[in-house]
C-alpha cells in the first residue's frame, strides 16, 4: 500500500459528497474518522457494509467516530445509493481515482477466475491528529462496525 502505514500522516482528501458538501480530511481533526473504501454502489457486499455502518452509526458516533465512504462511482450514483439505503454519512466520488491511488487501494483484483483493476475493500481509521491509526484489509461487510469497535477493546 503506497507508503500508507500506521502512525503516518493520512493523505489529504478533498471532495464533494452526495449532498453537495465539500469534505476535507482536515475538517475531521480532533475526531476519529473511519474512511471506508468500497468497490461499487448497490452491490451486495458494499450494500451490506454501508448498511451495517448506518445501523451502528449512533453507536460509532458515541464512541467518537465519524465516517466517510469512498468509491470511484459518480456523485449521482452515490446520491441514489445513499437515498435508497438512508445513509447518514458522506460518500465521496473518486472518479479520477486520485484518492484510491493516494491510499493504495486501487489495484489488481481477482474474482471468479477473472483478473481486473478495482478498488480493494479497505478501511482506515484516522486518529484525532490526522494519522493512520488502524487499517482493515479483511473487512467483515455484515459486521464491520463491530469489527472496528472490537479492535478498540
Amino acid at each position: 500500500m503506497n507508503n500508507i502505514e500506521i502512525d503516518k500522516k493520512a493523505p489529504e482528501i478533498v471532495g464533494i459528497d452526495q449532498f453537495g458538501n465539500e469534505i476535507k480530511l482536515s475538517d475531521y481533526l480532533g475526531k476519529k474518522l473511519i474512511i471506508f473504501f468500497y468497490p461499487k454502489d448497490n452491490t451486495p457486499g458494499c450494500t451490506a457494509q454501508a448498511c451495517n455502518l448506518r445501523d451502528n452509526y449512533s453507536i460509532l458516533q458515541k464512541a467518537g467516530f465519524e465516517i466517510i465512504g469512498i468509491s470511484i462511482d459518480s456523485e449521482a450514483s452515490h446520491q441514489k445509493f445513499s437515498d435508497k439505503h438512508s445513509l447518514p454519512f458522506p460518500l465521496l466520488p473518486d472518479t479520477e481515482k486520485k484518492i484510491v491511488n493516494d491510499y493504495g487501494v486501487w489495484g489488481e483484483k481477482k474474482f471468479m477466475g477473472r483478473t481486473f483493476l478495482g478498488t480493494k475493500r479497505t478501511t482506515f481509521v484516522i486518529d484525532e491528529n490526522g494519522n493512520i491509526e488502524k487499517i482493515f484489509d479483511k473487512v467483515k461487510t455484515k459486521a464491520h462496525a463491530e469489527q472496528i469497535l472490537e479492535s478498540y477493546k
